[in-house]
């Protein structure tokens, strides 16, 4: 029986893995995405034990590149005209496919800092956004980071 869920759950996980998708935490958890299977297929990209990580030896270079990356984001979000009335706050887990593209992009913001509007129009900003982008590094396997960030006027 443990066998079949994990099958069945590696299936739905390779179904969503043909379109790149930006969602809030909650959506994530509706969808079942953030489980172990799928935490198992992507990898930390880093960690502090390093036999754990993907990104063994080049730490450095991934984090510097997934800096960028989220650097490369906000000025997406100056071109679309995506304004911060204040510096936010929020919390990203990225999912990358072995090359380096992005499969899921999870967010969410502290309470009471965007409206549903802001929100949905950064969500869709966002989906564009990894429609296309790519880390300059890859991977035998797929992997995630998350992390802390701050948006800035």
């Amino acid at each position: 029986m443990k066998s079949i869920l994990t099958i069945l759950t590696l299936l739905a996980i390779c179904s969503f893995s043909y379109g790149q998708k930006a969602m809030t935490f909650t959506e994530a958890r509706t969808q079942n995405i953030m489980n172990s299977a799928f935490d198992s297929i992507y990898k930390s990209a880093i960690h502090v034990d390093t036999s754990l990580a993907v990104f063994k030896t080049n730490q450095e270079e991934f984090a510097a590149s997934y800096q960028k990356m989220l650097q490369d984001f906000g000025q997406f979000l100056k071109k679309d005209s995506f304004i911060w009335e204040k510096p936010t706050r929020g919390f990203n887990r990225i999912y990358f496919n072995k090359d380096g593209g992005i499969d899921y992009f999870l967010f969410s913001f502290r309470p009471n800092q965007l409206t549903v509007e802001q929100e949905a129009k950064f969500k869709e900003l966002l989906n564009k956004f990894i429609q296309d982008y790519k880390l300059p590094l890859s991977a035998k396997t797929g992997f995630a980071q998350c992390s802390p960030v701050v948006y800035k006027p």
